[in-house]
C-alpha cells in the first residue's frame, strides 16, 4: 500500500488527524529521517546513523516512513524490516519488525504513534506476516508504555554480555 494512496484508504486505517500525512521516505526526505532518528539514538554519530539509514532506505526489506505536519515537516517517523532471524516469540518467518517509532514531544498524545502502528500492521500483513515484534531498552519506560497501550506483549527481558578476548 503506498502511503499516499488515497485519503480514503488512510482513513480506513485509522483517525491519523488530518493536519498530519503520512509519507514513505524518499531522497528528499532523507535529511529530516536522519535528524528524527538522530533524536531517538542520540548515542551515535550522525555519520554512524546516515550509514544506517543508507542501508535501511536501499533495503528492500526495509521501509522508512514520516509524518508530516501541515507546514511540511517531519514530526514523527518509523522504521519497519522483515527480519528473516530468530525473534523472539515469533510463531513464523520472516517477522516484520519495528526497528524504531519516535514522535517530537509537542504531537505526542495526538494519536500519531498510534496510527503508525497500526500501519505497521497493514504493510506487515502485506508482506505476508501474521505478526508485528519490536523490542526496547529496559530503562525505556516510555517505549514500553507505548508498546503495551497500542497493544504488544511482552515477551522476554534480557540483558546482554559481552567478553573481551586475548588471543596469545
Amino acid at each position: 500500500m503506498n502511503p499516499e494512496d488515497s485519503k480514503q484508504k488512510r482513513h480506513t486505517l485509522t483517525d491519523l488527524p488530518q493536519q498530519f500525512r503520512l509519507v514513505k521516505v524518499t531522497q528528499e526526505d532523507f535529511d529530516e529521517w536522519l535528524s528524527l532518528a538522530l533524536e531517538l539514538w542520540s548515542e551515535g554519530s550522525s555519520e554512524e546513523m546516515q550509514e544506517s539509514l543508507t542501508k535501511s532506505y536501499q533495503s528492500p526489506k526495509e521501509a522508512g516512513f514520516l509524518v508530516k505536519n501541515e507546514d511540511g515537516t517531519a514530526i514523527a517517523f518509523m522504521n519497519l524490516s522483515l527480519r528473516y532471524d530468530y525473534v523472539p516469540g515469533a510463531t513464523q518467518s520472516p517477522v516484520a519488525y519495528l526497528e524504531g517509532i519516535y514522535v517530537r514531544e509537542p504531537y505526542r498524545k495526538q494519536g500519531v504513534g498510534s496510527f503508525l502502528i497500526r500501519y505497521a500492521e497493514q504493510w506487515a500483513l502485506e508482506q505476508n506476516c501474521v505478526q508485528l515484534a519490536s523490542d526496547a531498552l529496559l530503562e525505556n519506560t516510555v517505549s514500553y508504555e507505548f508498546h503495551t497501550r497500542v497493544g504488544f506483549q511482552e515477551i522476554e527481558r534480557i540483558v546482554s554480555f559481552i567478553k573481551t578476548i586475548n588471543a596469545e
